[in-house]
């Protein structure tokens, strides 16, 4: 039996979008009885609720958060689709969705306001944070990542830059607590790392092998929240190199080293990896990092 047409399914999308029965309307350009019709018969179908109804509007369910992901992939790649066969494939417009590190930002950003300013029509959407956004399900276009080639099978995988940093204090700390000068000198000091057993940037697998876990004092899964605390005097951090050296109230405890470099990575999914948006942004993104310092 049919889980449903695509009218129903766009429809529950919007909705799960939206949050409003009346913004969907909206966005699709019907009346909101036909969003209310189209989402009873969707989940009469599946036999499961999409969305919790309250005064506010409407919250997708678990059920309509996995169909929020899957509609979002198929809706973007039937959009690319018509406007191919429509012959407007060379306009970049909607939405553009990157997922990255929190510490390269800094050096992203121009590159991405840049682009944004030859395509008006775009909307950027920026997603940061240590959890990998899957690309098969739409939830990012173009992802840059650091560490070991990522290896899901859809994906299409570039070398792209290198991440190179050093351990940095704030001036508050070493004015404090002074720095070591090298490992035979970390008895006493405090750091900061991720919240992980099985750490995989390499500085993090390399401060796991040498500083005492009691002496890691600070620690969270986000490197931005880590980075902060590091500004804020907690302790002794890794910073990419333009992060930490480009801060005045930071020092440079450590400097690099090969051991702690990270390779990064230009994924994109192979469904969306052509279409005119990430084709676009992609080739122009790779000319930019040429400009990058390594850092």
């Amino acid at each position: 039996m049919a889980v449903g047409n695509w009218d129903e399914i766009r429809t529950a999308y919007q909705v799960a979008r939206m949050g409003t029965v009346s913004g969907a309307a909206e966005a699709l350009g019907v009346h909101h009885s036909t969003v209310i019709r189209h989402v009873d018969a969707l989940e009469d179908r599946l036999g499961v609720k999409l969305f919790q109804r309250h005064a506010r509007g409407y919250t997708p369910t678990e059920a309509g958060r996995d169909l929020l992901q899957v509609a979002q992939a198929t809706d973007d790649q039937f959009s690319q689709f018509a406007s191919r066969v429509r012959g407007r494939g060379e306009a970049v417009t909607g939405e553009l969705i990157l997922t990255t590190l929190a510490g390269l930002v800094p050096m992203l950003m121009p590159a991405v306001a840049a682009f944004q300013a030859m395509h008006p029509g775009l909307i950027v959407r920026l997603l940061t944070g240590e959890r990998l956004f899957r690309l098969e399900y739409g939830e990012a276009h173009v992802a840059i990542r650091a560490g070991s080639p990522p290896e899901e099978p859809d994906n299409v995988v570039q070398p792209f830059h290198r991440e190179v940093g050093a351990f940095f204090a704030a001036r508050s700390y070493a004015e404090a607590h002074g720095l070591p000068a090298d490992e035979s000198e970390i008895a006493g000091h405090a750091f900061v790392s991720y919240d992980s057993e099985t750490p995989r940037a390499p500085f993090d697998r390399w401060l796991r092998a040498h500083v005492p876990p009691e002496q890691i004092v600070f620690r969270s899964t986000e490197q931005s929240i880590n980075m902060a605390a590091v500004r804020a005097g907690a302790g002794i951090g890794y910073m990419p190199l333009c992060s930490g050296r480009g801060d005045p109230d930071l020092v440079e405890v450590w400097g690099p080293r090969e051991d702690w470099t990270a390779p990064l990575w230009l994924v994109t999914h192979v469904d969306l990896h052509r279409t005119m948006k990430v084709q676009a942004f992609t080739a122009f993104l790779k000319e930019k990092v040429k400009e990058w310092p390594v850092c």
